[in-house]
């Protein structure tokens, strides 16, 4: 997420009233995940185990629980509590505005559109031309919208990111503040639900064709021309190249890549990176066709015993 305006780093500490090391003008251009951080990011840590992969990030400001040895070019918030901290400048930068009509005046809908009864979109989302917008869709605040999109009843896009951390009192939230963004000739069936990125974007990409009662998790990215068919259920962080095509009742991990192409057979369970133009199935998945083999081989198990027994 990018601030409205370069804050300097004295200005975003006493936000948080925490202490800070580097220059008090030191620019500050937004906050994002480590996934996403580009150069003049805020991101959080708040355990060992990730202070390097922090400090080594493309983010030049650090939210940390402890004062360590600043790399250079770098800058420091020092928190007692990083994750807290990190929710308290969302909600400072993007706080939630409660809707008070169906349709929000400050959403833009271009020419030709569509838009069938019960719909609700939210502050500053952006629909473009030629886009049909079927009955109960919701659309939350920021989303983005390309033309020629068709979007089928009760689907949801927007919603948060599921991403908690555990405290000893229970569950506390990490807040969403990104966006979905949809791009040009998507059609996105009935019942699916597109979670907003927690601070970047959850996308999908020119031409892609989603089926109905899929999930898509936050901060996503989908190529173009994909094909998903129903009952998929991908998590967050995830790669979706071009031209890939996912068949029922698939469950994907977070953090992967599947290269453009792939193909995952119906009823698969995606834990690892997968490679281009390569066909997947079973759970574990593996190569459709080393999997084919090994179920050719159990069915087989029976004669096999029945001779030993012989």
């Amino acid at each position: 997420m990018k601030f409205s305006r370069t804050y300097g780093l004295q200005e975003i500490a006493d936000i948080l009233n925490v202490s800070f090391v580097g220059d008090a003008n030191f620019p500050v251009l937004g906050l994002n995940e480590i996934h996403v951080v580009q150069p003049g990011d805020i991101v959080f840590v708040d355990h060992p185990k990730y202070y390097d992969k922090a400090l080594e990030s493309a983010a030049t400001v650090v939210l940390i629980n402890k004062k360590v040895d600043c790399p250079e070019g770098k800058a420091l918030l020092i928190s007692e509590d990083p994750f807290s901290d990190f929710n308290r400048l969302t909600e400072h930068f993007r706080p939630f505005r409660a809707a008070s009509e169906s349709v929000s005046d400050s959403a833009s809908i271009g020419q030709g559109t569509i838009i069938q009864p019960n719909v609700f979109i939210g502050n500053h989302v952006h629909i473009g031309e030629n886009c049909l917008i079927h009955p109960n869709v919701t659309i939350y605040d920021n989303c983005i919208i390309g033309n020629n999109v068709i979007i089928h009843a009760g689907t949801v896009l927007g919603s948060d990111g599921f991403y908690f951390q555990k405290r000893a009192h229970g569950f506390d939230k990490l807040n969403s503040v990104g966006r979905v963004v949809i791009e040009d000739h998507v059609e996105i069936g009935a019942a699916c639900t597109i979670d907003k990125g927690v601070t970047g974007d959850t996308t999908i990409g020119w031409g892609t064709k989603i089926d109905n009662q899929v999930q898509i998790a936050h901060d996503t990215l989908i190529g173009k021309k994909c094909l998903i068919a129903s009952q998929v259920g991908i998590a967050g962080c995830n790669v979706i190249e071009d031209e890939v095509t996912i068949w029922g009742q698939v469950g994907i991990k977070s953090g992967l890549t599947l290269a453009k192409g792939s193909e995952v057979y119906a009823q698969s369970g995606v834990g690892m990176n997968l490679e281009a133009g390569k066909a997947y199935f079973g759970s574990p998945a593996i190569e459709a066709r080393d999997k084919f083999k090994e179920m050719a081989l159990i069915r087989s198990l029976p004669k096999v015993i029945e001779k030993i027994k012989k």
